[in-house]
């Protein structure tokens, strides 16, 4: 690699939240909605972010929120993630799932410190259970084109087994609470306990 590719954000919000059985996007952990927070946090430290949503969301969207509708050509989170690549193909972006209630800043700050562009990711991770955290983390644009390949070419369409199969950096995390994920109304309620904690 020459270069290191610009970094921008994007918050994925464009799922139906089934298992919560409301949208994860609009839940206020911190006063807020959860991808507007996200938001905030990712515009500290990318060069742009965008929301990434369905295009029946966009408006519903507060005025000043950059955003990318799916194009719908992929299935699952990769539908997000390739919608962005798409408008800007030279761009690597830090990825997060609108389902992270506990990252923050200095969480971002420790794996753009992390990043190794040379990989096709640098994922967070659980140290106990080493798999990547495909929705919290840093794609590189070479790693996006290649995964449009592997989705053409059959092979599935979830990240994490993408990531699996090439080479990706993982971080683990120095609070490991800041890659919990909140997917049902239990996983919310264990992120409301451990946000009184801090």
């Amino acid at each position: 690699m020459t270069s290191i590719a610009k970094l921008n954000g994007l918050v994925l919000s464009g799922g139906k939240s089934t298992r919560m059985g409301t949208d994860k996007g609009l839940i206020e952990y911190h006063k807020i909605p959860q991808r507007e927070h996200l938001y905030q946090l990712l515009s500290e430290v990318c060069a742009q972010t965008f929301i990434s949503l369905r295009a029946d969301q966009e408006k519903n969207t507060p005025f000043g929120f950059a955003t990318i509708a799916d194009e719908d050509k992929f299935r699952g989170p990769f539908n997000g993630i390739l919608s962005a690549h798409s408008f800007d193909q030279d761009a690597a972006w830090l990825v997060l799932a609108c389902d992270l209630p506990l990252i923050d800043l200095p969480a971002l700050i420790e794996l753009i410190e992390a990043r190794d562009a040379d990989k096709f990711a640098t994922a967070f991770a659980n140290e106990e259970n080493p798999l990547a955290e495909p929705l919290c983390a840093i794609w590189e644009p070479h790693a996006l084109k290649k995964a449009i390949n592997y989705l053409t070419a059959g092979n599935g369409s979830c990240p994490r087994k993408f990531l699996i199969n090439n080479d990706t950096k993982l971080v683990f995390p120095k609070n490991k609470n800041v890659i919990l994920n909140a997917n049902s109304e239990a996983e919310y309620k264990e992120a409301l306990v451990k946000l009184s904690e801090i």
